[in-house]
């Protein structure tokens, strides 16, 4: 029998620099960000980190854990509209902001001003390069999350998620088990559905065995066929 290990994402202690070297950025361009005056904050995921509709003259960093942004409609409830992971940022824009920002777990996010942020891309093409990749990465993570939400059923959209997140986790599928970061609601506010409703999928999933839940812990026991039901195909996290 395999020994599988879990990984979460709330493994702490990882400096920013290697997590962005992790994401794809040469070593000579993270020391210059990670050199920036910045301060490192806790975020606790039972309230907001951001409101929604402020200015937003920062950028963010995620060293560990995961940022989720959201928007509300008028009656208040929530609608997850992207994830950030670990060596993700959210970049400074002008304006304010239509969106909020929420741990999904307990993160540690480096946080810096626009004012510090801007001259050192702006010093640094390949900087803005690597930025401008990640931007369209998150552009057409954006994409698929739509078409999950709009033309798969209940089930696929839920088995989609979960492939989503094992693969931007880097996840030895064979040999280690997930630590579902994600709360029922959680799955609900980014698929669209109840949480009743994610209940239900979730145990059908474990059903047909294409995984096995022990608490929080995922183990993926049926990897292609759980791809073949969510249409997962990597290529748009390239």
């Amino acid at each position: 029998m395999t020994t599988r290990h879990v990984r979460s994402l709330g493994e702490n202690g990882v400096a920013l620099r290697e997590r962005l070297i992790e994401a794809g950025l040469e070593p000579r361009l993270a020391d210059i960000l990670d050199s920036m005056p910045h301060r490192l904050v806790h975020v606790e995921p039972r309230r907001p980190f951001r409101e929604a509709g402020v200015a937003r003259d920062e950028v963010m960093f995620v060293r560990s854990g995961l940022l989720a942004k959201f928007k509300a409609d008028s009656s208040g409830k929530r609608q997850i509209v992207a994830l950030r992971f670990p060596g993700d940022g959210i970049l400074p824009r002008e304006g304010t902001t239509d969106y909020g920002v929420q741990a999904i777990v307990r993160s540690e996010v480096m946080v810096g001003k626009a004012s510090d942020f801007d001259p050192l891309v702006d010093a640094n093409p390949e900087l803005a390069r690597f930025f401008w990749k990640l931007v369209q990465r998150h552009n057409s993570i954006g994409y698929e999350w739509l078409v999950n939400t709009g033309r798969r059923d209940s089930t696929a959209r839920v088995a989609h998620l979960l492939c989503e997140t094992a693969t931007r986790m880097n996840l030895d599928i064979d040999h280690e088990s997930m630590v579902n970061p994600f709360t029922q609601q959680h799955i609900a506010d980014i698929t669209g559905q109840t949480s009743v409703n994610v209940n239900r999928v979730m145990a059908e999933l474990e059903r047909l065995g294409m995984i096995v839940r022990n608490g929080r812990e995922i183990a993926f026991t049926d990897w292609n066929e759980l791809r073949r039901l969510a249409q997962f195909q990597p290529d748009y996290l390239g």
